[in-house]
């Protein structure tokens, strides 16, 4: 090993031939400043490695007792929607058992699907926690009556099934798998098609429109008189709109509407169908009526895009006719359920929410110049400090919305994940990732950051996100079924060619240059 400079000025100082040689003296004498000179830098280095052992030590405990809170938030808001799932069922069972009592002398064939329906609630939910068909099936006809039993009819019951290539399947949605002989045999569940079959005839609509669109409100008055005089139903529509129908004409005088958020809550107890005139806009807002469980909705295009709305207006009859007869192919689109918990709430269930998203709930750094620093967690598990401008928790149906404008993959809207989207990351490495459906995600603000954080829910309803809040994302139980034009994957397939014109380009010339 070749010296260093110190021992070689010290070495050439030794006597050579019993004579000191004056250049290696003079070396020596020029060593000593410069080992005077080493020795603090060596030491202040040695400081520094301590001092920077000691914070990394720190940032791992801080980082240990994050996840724990993480995982304590998490489990609390699982265990709270298990809680209002549960208490939901037994306020289901409660109004079906109050109108088997009030409704003991309908016919023996009401009483055997209601027996049977009350016979699969309490074998599916008993052995799986949260029973699918609560969630997938209306049985619930008495509901509108009770509300006002002089003017509204039945709320009308269907049924869903599983189909693939014309092939019925009566499987629950829940089976995933099978176990057979010691084989894992997939059940191939996002193979199938998901078909709407009425047990009873619908009798009530709600007709939900765009505003300050002359084209809209011509169309829906239309609507509302075909529906009327050819289908006999009962229309409900918007406050505004109806005072709007009723200027045009007294004629209308027969269209309900609501007064209050009660009402409001109440809708989906009297509502069969959900009719929407406008763009995918006039979708989320319709969606975010229904708090709980939400009527099939048939989406009507009059607005720009449209990646859910297939059907077009000028047939409106004709589609109409065929879905009031039904079957029909829908989409159940997954919703995101959040939670806002304040740095200063005293538990983990003190929550500002739920509030319910269809496309995405986004958190970015509003009006502030600093990088959005956020502390994201999945279950129990750290996943990543995102820096950039923000990030997106989106579902698949929203896959084609902001999330794809910040990188994001393109997802089959039957596809149940959650995907994890950042907003301009300053990070080469940071990628998009989808999740599984099961996950409940926890998006905190440190209490290093430079800036609060914001957070909007489809695009409305912003919220402040301080120094130590956090945001809970899990997968709602409440889907809301679209109807199909032809099938879920033909529609999601024609939104993104007619929408976005994905991967177009001009067919290679056939005369070019071959192989030979």
């Amino acid at each position: 090993m070749a010296p260093s400079k110190g021992d070689a000025s010290v070495s050439c100082s030794q006597p050579e031939n019993g004579f000191l040689n004056s250049l290696s003296l003079l070396n020596s004498e020029k060593a000593v400043p410069e080992l005077l000179q080493q020795s603090p830098v060596q030491s202040t280095d040695d400081h520094l490695i301590e001092f920077s052992d000691a914070m990394r030590t720190v940032a791992k405990a801080l980082r240990r007792a994050a996840e724990g809170k993480a995982s304590a938030q998490a489990e609390a808001a699982e265990w709270k929607r298990k809680y209002e799932l549960e208490k939901a069922r037994n306020l289901h069972l409660e109004h079906k058992e109050q109108s088997h009592r009030e409704n003991n002398g309908d016919d023996e064939r009401t009483e055997n699907l209601a027996s049977q329906s009350n016979e699969q609630s309490e074998q599916c939910c008993g052995s799986n926690g949260i029973c699918s068909h609560e969630v997938l099936r209306d049985g619930d006809r008495d509901s509108a009556s009770k509300v006002d039993p002089n003017k509204f009819a039945r709320k009308a019951s269907f049924k869903l099934s599983w189909w693939c290539k014309g092939d019925q399947s009566d499987q629950h949605k829940h089976d995933i798998v099978s176990f057979e002989r010691g084989n894992i045999t997939t059940a191939e569940r996002s193979s199938k098609q998901i078909s709407l079959k009425w047990e009873s005839q619908p009798q009530t609509v709600i007709i939900l429109t765009k505003p300050n669109s002359t084209s809209v409100r011509i169309l829906c008055a239309e609507m509302v008189r075909w529906l009327r005089e050819q289908k006999k139903l009962d229309i409900y529509v918007e406050p505004h709109v109806r005072a709007e129908l009723l200027t045009e004409s007294s004629y209308y005088n027969f269209v309900h509407t609501w007064k209050d958020e009660t009402e409001i809550m109440l809708l989906h107890t009297k509502v069969d169908l959900v009719v929407t005139l406008g763009g995918d806009g006039t979708v989320l807002w319709a969606a975010s009526m229904f708090k709980g469980p939400v009527p099939p909705v048939v989406p009507f295009s009059l607005g720009s895009l449209g990646f859910m709305t297939p059907f077009h207006s000028e047939r409106y009859r004709e589609y109409l006719d065929s879905i009031l007869k039904g079957p029909i192919s829908i989409t159940l689109r997954h919703r995101l359920q959040c939670h806002v918990i304040r740095e200063a709430a005293k538990n983990e269930y003190e929550t500002e929410g739920p509030i319910l998203v269809l496309n995405e709930v986004t958190i970015d750094r509003g009006i502030s110049s600093y990088l959005t620093n956020l502390e994201c967690y999945c279950d129990n598990s750290f996943v990543t400090c995102v820096q950039g401008d923000g990030l997106i928790l989106s579902t698949t149906s929203g896959s084609t919305a902001y999330s794809l404008a910040a990188g994001g993959s393109m997802v089959h809207p039957q596809v149940p994940g959650i995907l994890f989207t950042p907003i301009c990351p300053h990070s080469l490495s940071f990628r998009p990732l989808i999740l599984p459906e099961h996950v409940t995600l926890r998006v905190q603000v440190p209490f290093n950051s430079r800036s609060h954080a914001w957070a909007s829910f489809d695009g409305k309803d912003r919220k402040r996100l301080a120094a130590g809040d956090a945001l809970v994302c899990s997968m709602a139980p409440w889907p809301v079924p679209t109807a199909c034009q032809v099938d879920s994957t033909s529609d999601f397939l024609n939104s993104i060619h007619d929408g976005l014109h994905w991967n177009l380009r001009k067919t290679q010339s056939f005369d070019g240059p071959r192989d030979t």
